[in-house]
């Protein structure tokens, strides 16, 4: 195969159709919702950069404490030789695997920006002559067929995006993920972990507000693709914990009453004053409940790894 390959499962205009369809049902529904990945533009991109580097938010750095202390262990264990990343973004965490495993084959990142899967793809056959990479551009969520490559497989699946997920997405998802594999391959998924009530309030409301503006960065893309006319400033960003389901909720609260007008959609949406539309739920774990979602869809947990605080975990599993 040619040292980079790109392959399309999306079509062209797939990403507006999803954007439309997931604002006509989520702000005409009670409560109020917008799914997460719609912060991501490039400057919601960028935020989140920035989000990653503020003392408050933990998980990048306590993930990438484990990736470099485990990856020589995980490439020993499941001695892949083909790496399937799920939401590859820039690639960046997955270096430390490709770095620790000798025999790979091919690298399979998956996401839904061409650019980012372009530039990530070519900058690794850079660093790592000889390797295959095949780029998927794909919605991981929404099913995925992968291209022929030579097991044994790795999936990883990292930066705890699995709390993003309702727990029936979730099992969804995670059996998606097992009927792609077959027996003996292997997932390695990154999931945050519950703990105290303040640390975890504050890696989603930092004292810089770079997550407030990465929250309201959906209003603006909402506004720039259909024509919506929010008021950012309009809303404020609210971040809580829930602890009878053990996540974070991200919202932004209407400061006044108001309506929104989304000419794409020939819609108007009326706030009440107080009201909040929730943008990101991020569930928090715990290791036997990891297990059991693990099992539920044909995957036994046979590795777990947290950094020295006990943050963040990864966890490798392999398919019955």
């Amino acid at each position: 195969m040619s040292p980079f390959l790109l392959t399309r499962t999306l079509p062209e205009d797939a990403t507006d159709a999803a954007l439309r369809a997931d604002v006509l049902h989520g702000l005409t529904r009670t409560p109020k919702t917008l799914p997460p990945k719609w912060f991501y533009d490039a400057h919601g991109s960028e935020l989140f950069d920035r989000i990653t580097d503020l003392p408050e938010y933990y998980p990048t750095r306590a993930e990438r404490e484990i990736l470099i202390a485990r990856a020589p262990e995980i490439a020993a264990t499941t001695g892949a030789r083909t790496l399937v990343e799920l939401g590859s973004g820039s690639s960046e965490k997955t270096r430390h695997l490709l770095d620790a495993l000798p025999g790979l084959h091919t690298y399979v990142p998956v996401d839904v920006s061409e650019s980012a899967l372009t530039q990530a793809g070519q900058a690794l056959i850079a660093e790592h002559p000889g390797l295959g990479v095949h780029a998927l551009i794909a919605d991981f969520t929404g099913g995925l067929a992968l291209p022929g490559t030579p097991g044994p497989r790795l999936v990883a699946f990292l930066g705890g995006t699995i709390g993003n997920l309702l727990p029936a997405e979730r099992a969804t998802f995670l059996a998606s993920v097992r009927a792609l594999l077959s027996p003996g391959d292997t997932l390695l998924l990154g999931t945050d972990l519950v703990k105290d009530e303040s640390v975890l309030v504050a890696a989603y409301d930092d004292a810089a507000g770079v997550t407030a503006e990465f929250n309201k960065n959906v209003l603006h893309v909402v506004n720039r693709e259909l024509g919506a006319d929010f008021d950012p400033g309009a809303f404020a960003h609210v971040a809580l914990w829930d602890a009878r389901h053990e996540w974070i909720e991200m919202r932004l609260r209407s400061l006044t009453e108001q309506t929104v007008k989304i000419p794409a959609l020939d819609l108007a949406v009326d706030f009440a004053d107080g009201e909040e539309l929730r943008t990101e739920i991020s569930a928090k774990f715990r290791e036997e409940g990891v297990r059991r979602e693990l099992a539920a869809a044909g995957l036994d947990l046979a590795h777990w790894w947290t950094d020295r605080e006990g943050r963040f975990a990864l966890s490798l599993s392999v398919a019955r």
